[in-house]
């Protein structure tokens, strides 16, 4: 059986994590294959919310067994979190949580040299979470990271430790930034070593052996395409990549063996941190878009950058992704506007001009070109057949259907798990 995924389309905070736990509940596995917990997923049970930054967001349903595969840098001290978070909820991961070993380890002194970083940056800040995860991948690219390999073969991860943290402590302290105290932290990690060791497994051959009997399995992506290393106006990016040619250095699953392509996209933009945002609206109506939605970051709790659907980008991730399903999300935001606007090209000094042609200079002065919509002034929250719709709501998704020639499968119509509509 070929596995599933699940990409979001813009600048990440696309909802992802409330559609990978409804296409969860039918699936035997889910796999987190890139980013940390710099990426925050939102669960709304009943009265309940859960955000997740590495553990992946379909582990409630019963028979699902959640894989965090090679491709995840992990903070140990954020990951132990969520596990006594669904340990508290009564779910038992003895056989519902599966660690690569081969994942790289988010260590104290990668948070306190992206903070020192940034700071150093000044107005030339980034907007990085801080969390320490592009150091961590940038150790993992010059051959300085650490795994969770090495620290469940103590001696090689206290040898390996004392070394990294001996020569960043000298980056630090020319920073002026307080060096890392190596003997306490080696502390913190025996008790967080026993912690996370029963959960450590070659993920590698558990995906084959689903994929020989043929399990089904979703395959879920932390960032939006538009932070992809890559592809994104970078260096306003996250530190991995985010298209699904990531899912086979990832987690091993070849690109292949990908059926189905979900792209999520916001009914609007939305954005955390620096860098350009083409349709960004800087009035009073995106603070009142940003309270409606509860748009803050998941991670940071930064107030989000609030924007018209960027459709333009879209369709190069829509491109690039292969993407044969869209679900669109927080579309109950919109209800009540006036008029609704979407982009659908930009332009650089009077001539046309593609995503994938705009680097960072060009992006943050491109002029947006618009399509107006009509408004709906209905709530929408309660409707869960597509055929009950305002009509000017469905003209709104009949466009973005058409412009990105790809089909609306799932329309979501509020954070509860249930409130969705499906096609």
């Amino acid at each position: 059986m070929p596995a599933d995924i699940i990409v979001g389309l813009q600048w990440g905070d696309e909802g992802k994590g409330k559609i990978v736990d409804l296409l969860s509940e039918k699936v035997d596995y889910v796999v987190r294959y890139h980013g940390g917990n710099n990426a925050g997923h939102t669960i709304v049970l009943k009265d309940k919310k859960f955000s997740f930054h590495l553990v992946p967001s379909g582990i409630f349903h019963k028979k699902v067994c959640a894989v965090i595969a090679n491709g995840v840098v992990i903070d140990p001290e954020v990951l132990l979190q969520e596990i006594a978070v669904l340990e508290n909820e009564k779910v038992d991961l003895t056989k519902k949580l599966i660690i690569s070993p081969r994942c790289h380890l988010v260590l104290p002194y990668h948070k306190a040299l992206d903070e020192a970083y940034e700071k150093a940056r000044g107005c030339n800040s980034l907007g990085t979470t801080k969390r320490g995860i592009g150091p961590a991948y940038a150790d993992k690219a010059c051959y300085n990271g650490i795994r969770i390999y090495e620290l469940m073969n103590w001696n090689l991860f206290s040898e390996k430790f004392t070394f990294q943290a001996s020569i960043k402590n000298k980056i630090l302290q020319t920073l002026d930034v307080q060096p890392v105290n190596i003997n306490e932290e080696l502390e913190k990690y025996k008790v967080y070593r026993e912690k996370i060791k029963p959960f450590v497994k070659d993920t590698y051959k558990v995906l084959q052996k689903a994929i020989t009997k043929g399990k089904n399995i979703l395959l879920e992506g932390a960032h939006g395409i538009m932070l992809d290393n890559d592809w994104s106006p970078y260096p306003y990016s996250t530190a991995s990549n985010t298209v699904i040619g990531s899912v086979n250095t990832g987690s091993g699953i070849p690109v292949k063996s990908i059926r189905n392509v979900t792209g999520v996209v916001k009914a609007f933009t939305s954005k955390v941190g620096s860098g350009p945002l083409p349709t960004e609206i800087t009035d009073s109506l995106a603070d009142t878009i940003r309270e409606k939605g509860a748009e803050y970051g998941t991670t940071t709790g930064r107030p989000r950058r609030i924007g018209w659907l960027d459709l333009e980008a879209v369709k190069f991730s829509c491109q690039i992704n292969n993407v044969n399903h869209l679900a669109i999300t927080k579309l109950d935001i919109l209800s009540g506007l006036e008029k609704i606007y979407v982009c659908t090209g930009y332009r650089l000094e009077k001539q046309k001009i593609t995503y994938s042609e705009c680097g960072y200079t060009e992006l943050s002065q491109v002029t947006p070109v618009y399509s107006a919509f009509p408004g709906w002034k209905e709530s929408i929250c309660e409707i869960r057949k597509y055929k009950d719709l305002p009509k000017k709501c469905k003209n709104y998704l009949q466009f973005i259907a058409s412009f990105l020639d790809v089909k609306i499968k799932i329309i979501s119509v509020g954070a509860e798990r249930n409130a969705n509509i499906l096609r």
